[in-house]
């Protein structure tokens, strides 16, 4: 599936791997932001979440309430 993807390399063979796959052109390291465009269905989710919470402002939770919620292990 071709498509945007964020990572975070957490063990160096990865990073070797991702090395080998720009080599091959297979996936392309973006560093500079200006680079970096979101999707149309992404702006579109964004625009979605904006306008629900416009509607309705109350529906947020506060970000105390939500880590509470979250255990690190």
């Amino acid at each position: 599936m071709l498509g945007e993807y964020h990572i975070k390399i957490k063990k160096d063979y990865a990073s070797a791997i991702i090395e080998d796959l720009i080599k091959m052109d297979a996936v392309e390291d973006i560093h500079d932001l200006e680079d970096f465009k979101l999707s149309p269905s992404q702006i579109e989710a964004i625009e979605k979440e904006q306008f629900i919470i416009a509607q309705n402002p109350s529906s947020l939770k506060n970000w105390d309430d939500v880590k509470g919620q979250f255990k690190r292990p």
